[in-house]
């Protein structure tokens, strides 16, 4: 039976006024991880929270409708991929995503009536291994920042580039697995910030006074 909007809508203001205690848990398995990323661990931690309250929200909302829903949120911007049976679903998934806290940015690339196969899944599993090897072989890209959503073929690349060229090689080697039909990349690029030590090495000594004058205030890039 098809759920109407105006019930969707009533039960996402519920689901949305309780409290997600449990969306934490789980995130203390990939401290680790962030540790090692270029952002910190309190951003991926801030980003696994808000990811597993969307989908625990959604899951309230409708289990069937949107069990093929995936949720992805990197630097604060949240990425649903996967599939839901209506327009109006979509809808609802959006704006349940855009309601979490620390949330800046919703890319909503839910298909509609499109489910997945054994098969289909497989395949898709397949492609994103194949495109986390080459991007970990890779010397040009940082694989460790790059997440990736496979559904249908369509790769959705998500994290951090440190150049713009990162960014963009990322996205070839992605669109040169076999089975993948197109690559949408919502990285951004984040220029890693200088060690403290390095950054009094490039202030250097402090500047000599002269009476009369104000020192001039200098910013280090």
């Amino acid at each position: 039976m098809r759920t109407s909007l105006t019930v969707l809508t009533a039960l996402t203001a519920a689901s949305l006024a309780s409290g997600c205690a449990t969306a934490v848990v789980g995130t203390a398995a990939s401290v680790g991880i962030y540790a090692v990323q270029d952002r910190t661990i309190g951003e991926g931690i801030d980003d696994a929270t808000a990811s597993q309250r969307v989908k625990l929200r959604l899951m309230s909302v409708d289990n069937v409708a949107f069990r093929e829903v995936d949720v992805e949120v990197a630097g604060r911007n949240v990425l649903l991929s996967g599939s839901v049976p209506t327009a109006e679903h979509r809808q609802v998934a959006e704006t349940i995503a855009r309601s979490a806290r620390i949330v800046d940015a919703v890319y909503n690339e839910l298909a509609i009536g499109e489910p997945s196969t054994w098969a289909r899944s497989a395949q898709d599993e397949w492609i994103t291994a194949q495109i986390r090897a080459r991007l970990t072989a890779s010397p040009a890209v940082r694989a460790i920042n790059v997440n990736i959503e496979t559904f249908h073929g369509n790769v959705y690349l998500m994290g951090s580039a440190r150049t713009d060229h990162e960014l963009q090689r990322a996205a070839e080697i992605a669109s040169v697995v076999g089975g993948v039909r197109r690559v949408v990349s919502f990285m951004q690029v984040r220029r890693p910030e200088a060690p403290y030590y390095a950054q009094a090495e490039e202030q250097g000594p402090p500047a000599p006074e002269y009476r009369g004058r104000e020192p001039e205030n200098e910013r280090v890039f």
